[in-house]
């Protein structure tokens, strides 16, 4: 029998839109994640409050839960539901043995995850996406109809997993947090060097010790903000929109997509305003009802994001925006991995320091500012290769074999 011979998709075969959705994705993250990296995230009331710009980051903080907080979480587990769709859908018509690819892909995204949680940022995400991304495939022989059930399932569960937590008063990530004030106190992290244990660290090993406890506190969010749940749910919407195909022929679907951002913005935007009030508030109606708001504001602002851009390529595909953003969306993972290394040298001590002086306007300029030089350098980098860095490597991890990084000079 002859082996069936395995190749990454080439770049005549990807869709723009998506590709760009993911750049715009990944500006959403780099602005959502950079609070954490300056260490504004964890500055005390009164600390945050006499910083120089605290009039201007309240409003940003709260703008930030309004359009950020959420949103392009949201969109870019959609669109990883329609990578593995189209992963997945290229398997069926491979075979079994190609099923094994889908899950050493995921095996590899799982230690690339690791890595980057442990020795780099306690932020990650890969590490649940590749966790999520190998149920998927236990849902492609599901109809359409049961899918999006399915979703709304995953989606809603969370609300009643907080609720039955709040009427019992039990903390179900009570173990994790007792894991990492364990690490805490062996290391001498405290609660009032929290917020500056990084900026004030001078070596490596001082970090990864404050990486070690982090570890712990993001397994500890996963398990308050039900992650899993929300993952799968976002997954298999996104996974209904890659098997329907939507991306490939968004004219068919302007009626569709034009409704969706219409009910997305209309009902996205004022919940968004009272998710926010109740975020800054401290939860005043208690975590369930938190949770609510969370579910009714988030993913439709999250999914009308997506198809009002959607809308917009329509308009104007040949705009050197899109070409940008589709860049930066192609080497989606060397990107995310570089923003963390960016934070670090930013903010931590090994590097320039800034964090725990800086407040949250200026975090996200900086934010900003790390984007475009993303940008600028991922068109450059197309120029030459047909990889991004970290997906070469990856690449060839699933396929193992070797893969011609550099565009050959085609010969007049």
């Amino acid at each position: 029998m002859s082996k069936t011979n395995y190749s990454p998709v080439k770049p005549s075969e990807r869709y723009v839109i998506l590709d760009a959705l993911r750049g715009f994705a990944l500006l959403g993250i780099c602005l959502a994640n950079y609070p954490e990296f300056s260490l504004y995230t964890f500055q005390p009331a009164d600390v945050a409050a006499s910083m120089p710009s605290a009039g201007v980051d309240r409003i940003v903080r709260f703008l930030q839960y309004v359009f950020i907080g959420g949103k392009f979480y949201t969109l870019f587990s959609l669109l990883f539901g329609m990578g593995f769709s189209i992963i997945i859908s290229h398997a069926e018509q491979k075979g079994n043995g190609a099923f094994r690819l889908f899950y050493r892909r995921m095996a590899v995204l799982l230690a690339i995850g690791f890595l980057h949680l442990m020795f780099i940022w306690s932020g990650d995400i890969l590490m649940l996406y590749a966790l999520m991304g190998m149920v998927l495939p236990l849902f492609r022989n599901v109809s359409n109809r049961k899918m999006l059930s399915w979703a709304a399932f995953f989606l809603v569960l969370p609300v009643a997993v907080d609720t039955l937590t709040q009427i019992f008063g039990v903390s179900l990530s009570a173990p994790a947090v007792e894991a990492q004030w364990h690490y805490c106190r062996k290391y001498g992290i405290t609660e009032e060097n929290f917020g500056y244990w990084l900026r004030d660290a001078d070596s490596y090993a001082q970090v990864f010790q404050f990486l070690i406890q982090g570890a712990l506190v993001r397994v500890q969010e996963f398990v308050d903000g039900n992650r899993y749940f929300k993952v799968l749910g976002l997954f298999l919407i996104g996974y209904y929109i890659g098997r329907q195909k939507i991306y490939a022929d968004l004219s068919a679907h302007r009626h569709l997509l034009h409704r969706v951002s219409v009910i997305g913005f209309s009902v996205g935007i004022p919940l968004s305003v009272v998710y926010a009030w109740s975020a800054v508030g401290g939860h005043p109606f208690g975590n369930a009802a938190h949770s609510l708001l969370y579910a009714v504001s988030v993913y439709p602002l999250g999914f009308a994001y997506m198809s009002s851009l959607c809308l917009l390529y329509l308009r104007s595909s040949r705009s050197a925006v899109w070409r940008a953003l589709a860049a930066t969306g192609r080497m989606a993972l060397t990107n995310y991995i570089c923003q963390s290394i960016a934070g670090m040298f930013l903010f931590y001590g090994i590097g320039f320091g800034l964090g725990a002086g800086v407040g949250l306007s200026f975090t996200e300029i900086i934010a900003l500012g790390v984007f475009v030089l993303q940008m600028l350098l991922s068109r450059l980098w197309f120029h030459y290769c047909q990889f991004g860095p970290l997906e070469w490597i990856w690449r060839m991890l699933n396929y193992g074999k070797p893969l011609q990084l550099f565009k050959q000079k085609q010969r007049g």
